[in-house]
């Protein structure tokens, strides 16, 4: 007769109870059969890099500050997808591209950009864990090398990456002293004072809300199925456009250019970033499609939905307690795209700006963001994951382009001693032709933008944005005489 060890059973049961944990339903929806999306992180070295430690750093830095980069996803006995730890083999990770020796940066600019854009389509692989970096050892016109991180978006949202890679970096000048930010949160100074004026203004937002909410929700159920954007030269609106090759490009504005002119029309940066945005969009569409210029488009912003005022380490992400937890806390907004009035976009640019203000501060004053995280949570519990990731992927796919931003420290960062130049971030797989991000970091704020191969002109478009911040630039300060210097 066979003896079974009851007790030792139990034991590995639980040891390998311990080594998983659950997968979050974001997780889930971003590793499904319509849903794969990464996160790609470009920082750009002030010096050559020197590949030597760099399996020294992934041992005993970047791999230990969170136990999903030692895991990969597998199904338990019940079907449920569980993160389980495995021994990681580093070497599998590393990609470092080999190109001809001695071209000149010109040169190199196109070769990173043609790798940036076949690694951005290539999938991770399941059976290891989700992320991967890419150390390119040659100098472009921006750089002298790049280190390059795709990470799955299952492993986090931006926040939590965000925090994670910093906890790699150090403060270039002193890496004793911390890294700040700018504060996340501002307060109105034109708040009204005396309780009469509060409690009439509170009363009127409150009502103001309910409708906000009932029409914005609305919306974004109609936008999520049935409603899609007008195909126009920024959304081919083609089936399977997620997996079609896309162009990256950069440009950098001024924070403190940014800030005048906040100061001067009275309203956000938030603000004045849409609008340039917006004003840029139309201007584009306009040049390539005149007769599509107001076209309905619709943009979609990424909202944290943390309570925060600032970034968390890992280990107090960790923290169940915590606010500002690890994993994907973000929610979708909906947003239309301004029309140009005739005449407007030379005339009054500035109209773009305020424009944005109004439908901003319109969203905030809606609890429609609330209600679509508990439809999400509805079909994820009665029509499973993959119904909703479905839902999640027609959002995304019937609007024409997302919008997404990160806050980056105001200082120097230095990785292993090397100087961090520049960085930026782009979403990737995403059923779009159209991805802006933005990036702030020592005063400037980069913007990112994918955009699909042979569908939008990259540097048109990019024209387009510079185009819209110097007209909105000029025309809040009118005695400007020249373009001001990024």
């Amino acid at each position: 007769m066979m003896k079974v060890n009851v007790k030792r059973m139990v034991k590995e049961e639980e040891e390998e109870q311990e080594e998983s944990f659950p997968v979050s339903p974001t997780g889930q929806y971003f590793t499904s059969s319509v849903l794969s999306i990464s996160v790609i992180c470009v920082l750009e070295s002030e010096i050559p890099i020197d590949d030597s430690c760099t399996m020294t750093l992934l041992k005993d830095v970047f791999v230990p500050i969170n136990p999903r980069f030692s895991s990969i996803m597998v199904r338990d006995k019940n079907g449920d997808k569980q993160w389980k730890k495995v021994d990681v083999n580093h070497k599998d990770h590393i990609n470092v591209p080999i190109f001809p020796e001695g071209k000149s940066k010109e040169f190199y600019d196109n070769c990173f950009n043609e790798y940036i854009t076949k690694i951005a389509m290539e999938q991770l692989p399941q059976s290891r864990p989700l992320w991967e970096i890419h150390i390119f050892k040659y100098p472009t016109t921006k750089s002298a090398g790049n280190l390059v991180f795709k990470l799955h978006h299952s492993l986090g949202d931006g926040f939590s990456l965000m925090g994670a890679l910093l906890s790699c970096l150090q403060r270039g000048d002193d890496p004793s002293l911390p890294l700040t930010f700018p504060a996340f949160n501002s307060t109105n100074p034109n708040l009204e004072s005396g309780y009469k004026k509060r409690f009439c203004a509170n009363v009127a937002q409150m009502v103001s809300g309910v409708v906000n909410t009932f029409l914005d929700f609305g919306w974004s159920l109609l936008k999520s199925t049935n409603l899609e954007d007008e195909k126009t030269p920024i959304r081919s609106g083609d089936e399977g456009v997620e997996f079609r090759p896309i162009d990256i490009t950069t440009l950098e504005f001024s924070l403190d250019h940014l800030k005048q002119i906040k100061s001067n029309l009275k309203v956000t940066i938030n603000d004045v970033i849409c609008g340039v945005l917006f004003l840029g969009v139309r201007l584009y569409i306009e040049e390539m499609k005149y007769e599509q210029k107001n076209a309905n488009s619709t943009a979609l912003v990424l909202l944290n939905t943390r309570n925060i005022a600032g970034y968390k380490s890992v280990k107090e992400m960790w923290q169940t307690s915590n606010e500002s937890k690890w994993g994907n806390q973000f929610a979708f907004l909906h947003v239309s795209v301004p029309k140009i009035d005739k005449e407007e976009s030379s005339s009054n640019p500035l109209s773009f700006v305020f424009k944005a203000q109004d439908v901003i501060q319109r969203k905030r004053n809606s609890a429609a963001v609330i209600f679509t995280g508990k439809l999400l949570e509805t079909l994820q519990k009665y029509r499973g994951p993959e119904v909703t990731a479905k839902y999640i992927h027609n959002t995304l796919k019937n609007s024409s382009m997302t919008i997404s931003n990160m806050i980056g420290p105001m200082e120097r960062m230095a990785l292993a001693n090397h100087p961090v130049k520049g960085l930026y971030f782009m979403v990737v797989g995403v059923p779009e032709s159209l991805t802006i991000t933005m990036m702030s970091y020592m005063g400037k704020l980069r913007v990112a933008v994918g955009t699909e191969k042979g569908l939008i002109d990259p540097q048109k478009f990019k024209f387009s944005i510079e185009n819209a911040f110097d007209r909105i630039f000029k025309a809040a300060f009118p005695s400007a005489s020249s373009k001001p210097a990024n």
